[in-house]
């Protein structure tokens, strides 16, 4: 676990994508994706229980591509556009194409 205050890393190229090769992570980043703002976790996921979207949701914070806090007792996430776009220029918004685009 990080220190108080400490902003996470974009973890390496090959953690990202290992990450989102998942098609459930890559769903939920591209439902985050569309809605443009931080979304509550239960709107990001449809077809798997809570405890394996709670796994999923670890692997792309791990990974640096989302972030997510609890308020009001609802746990919401939201893409970490910026220190993506920081880290690897474009990537985030290649990978939102494509899978809008294999989602049409």
């Amino acid at each position: 676990m990080s220190d108080a205050g400490e902003i996470p890393r974009v973890a390496a190229l090959p953690t990202i994508l290992g990450a989102l090769q998942d098609p459930v992570r890559l769903e939920m980043v591209r439902r985050l994706g569309n809605a443009g703002a931080a979304q509550r976790c239960s709107s990001l996921y449809d077809t798997i229980g809570k405890s394996t979207a709670s796994h999923h949701f670890k692997i792309l914070r791990e990974a640096g591509v989302t972030e997510g806090w609890v308020a009001e007792g609802n746990t919401w996430q939201r893409l970490r556009t910026e220190a993506m776009d920081e880290a690897y220029p474009g990537l985030l918004a290649a990978i939102l194409d494509a899978a809008n685009h294999h989602q049409a």
